[in-house]
């Protein structure tokens, strides 16, 4: 979905206003990547770098060239792993952040089921 420039100026202006705010939606766009929406994260991604730090910055402190992060984090970007996680490194670290990956109960049920459905098919399978 894309944004419009106003909608995009009013996000940014409360990514630089408001620090919660900002917490929040870096938050959220590691939260997207692990739920594998990254068309989402990327979007979030790229207005809390237009916001706080800038694309200039973010590139001399990684050590990517700027036109690689802008294309990254556009809209047919395909982010790699190694670039993804220097780029959210450095913005944890400028935030004043740090996020953890937690398993949680709801998770782990995610993971049994489809063994659970295997089993079942197995027997299906088996007994036709």
């Amino acid at each position: 979905m894309a944004l419009t420039s106003d909608f995009r100026e009013t996000v940014q202006a409360d990514i630089r206003r408001d620090p919660v705010f900002r917490r929040g939606i870096l938050s959220e766009a590691v939260e997207s990547l692990l739920d594998g929406e990254v068309a989402l994260a990327k979007e979030l991604l790229r207005n809390y770098i237009n916001a706080t730090v800038g694309f200039p910055k973010l590139a001399a402190h990684t050590k990517i060239h700027m036109r690689t992060i802008h294309q990254t984090f556009g809209p047919k970007g395909n982010p790699t792993a190694s670039k993804l996680f220097h780029v959210i490194a450095y913005l944890q670290q400028a935030e004043g952040v740090r996020f953890e990956v937690r398993p949680t109960r709801a998770a782990l049920r995610t993971k049994r089921r489809p063994s659970a459905e295997r089993s079942r098919n197995r027997k299906t399978s088996a007994q036709a």
